[in-house]
């Protein structure tokens, strides 16, 4: 019995080393030097009830030094201000375009109904999507984002991180988290099988947006909008990342854990309905970080083969940081990589209830 957990822990150290050395596509990626663009570009923000959000972080949006951008502002049904923060910033600024959304009974909610409303509300065919809680990080956002637009590249994936709250464990695992989702959604896309994106820094043609026929196929579910549409859309020929330093979002994250766990409920309930081959990828890789934190103790506590159990602990954990290491310091986020063991050992038990919750009771949607 001892020797056959010995041989599951050995396959599931062996499975998490193939998949950071895989990661390890994106932690060695350098930036490219891309010719400078003046593609016109139409940034669409989404806001429901972010009033307080927009005052904050609009501006920023409306200072990037680009030539020619417009900004879709569209009011999702919002039940505060935030259709008057946004008449009255258009009122100073002519690049606003209002879409106003009413509740409609058949999309009750529906964030895609709202996007696909401001998504034709655009006059240009290069779409910039952020969130209203968002604020780029450079005034280059758009030109770092637009610049990975070719005649091949339709689809663009950027890095949306979140601010930092000093002294808060969550904070760290919010954005410990947010980092190995970029780790592995940018791996994917540079070894050919991009899978997700991030609403709150992705880049698509209107073309690609109505060769899918927009939301479509994933309409009757509330959340998605973004990597459920990157999963059915992105291919290895027309998907391109940026992970420039300027072109970053960052935005507000949840202050207690029961929002992030909400938060994070929503997110998981839409990964099943990915494609066949990256929900076993993903849930391959889960698995094995699972049994690998599970086995662990259990062979320190019974003395099996301690040597070998420790010697294969330290070579995982060299090969996680340095995978981490390289890909925090391109995205600024070397603080949370010091606690990295604690942290995915939180996370790895964090989505395993966020699972058994799903399975008993359905997350609540946008807002």
């Amino acid at each position: 019995m001892a020797l056959t957990l010995l041989g599951f822990y050995l396959l599931f150290s062996l499975i998490n080393i193939v998949f950071f050395l895989a990661f390890l596509s994106f932690a060695n990626a350098r930036t490219r030097n891309l010719e400078k663009t003046g593609f016109p570009v139409s940034v669409i923000i989404c806001a429901k009830n972010e009033a307080e959000n927009l005052r904050s972080f609009l501006p920023s949006i409306l200072d990037q030094d680009y030539p020619d951008f417009e900004v879709i502002a569209i009011n999702d049904a919002s039940t505060d201000s935030t259709l008057e923060v946004i008449e009255e910033f258009q009122k100073i600024n002519g690049r606003i375009k209002i879409v106003n959304v009413q509740n409609n009974e058949a999309f009750w909610a529906n964030k895609k109904y709202a996007l696909t409303l401001g998504i034709k509300k655009a006059r240009n065919s290069h779409l910039l999507f952020t969130d209203a809680d968002c604020a780029p990080q450079s005034t280059k956002w758009i030109e770092g984002m637009v610049q990975n637009f070719s005649a091949e590249k339709s689809i663009i994936l950027g890095y949306g991180g979140y601010f930092k709250h000093r002294n808060s464990f969550l904070n760290k695992l919010i954005r410990f988290e947010t980092l190995l989702t970029a780790v592995q959604y940018f791996s994917y896309a540079k070894l050919g099988s991009p899978y997700m994106g991030v609403g709150r820094n992705l880049a698509y043609t209107s073309k690609e947006f109505y060769a899918q026929k927009g939301f479509a196929s994933h309409l009757h579910l509330r959340s998605g909008d973004d990597d459920l549409f990157i999963n059915e859309a992105a291919t290895a020929h027309n998907t391109a990342i940026c992970f420039d330093k300027e072109a970053i979002t960052r935005s507000v994250p949840k202050t207690t854990f029961k929002e992030w766990f909400q938060q994070k409920r929503r997110h998981v309930s839409v990964a099943r309905h990915y494609r066949p081959k990256h929900k076993v990828l993903l849930g391959l890789f889960f698995i094995s970080k699972l049994f690998f934190w599970l086995l662990l103790p259990i062979l320190l506590i019974i003395q099996v083969y301690p040597v070998i159990v420790l010697s294969t602990l330290g070579f995982v954990l060299l090969l996680e940081f340095l995978v981490f290491y390289k890909s925090a310091r391109k995205l600024e986020e070397t603080d949370v990589v010091w606690l990295f063991p604690f942290l995915e050992v939180f996370l790895i038990l964090s989505q395993l209830s966020i699972f058994i919750a799903n399975i008993f009771s359905k997350p609540s949607h946008w807002k």
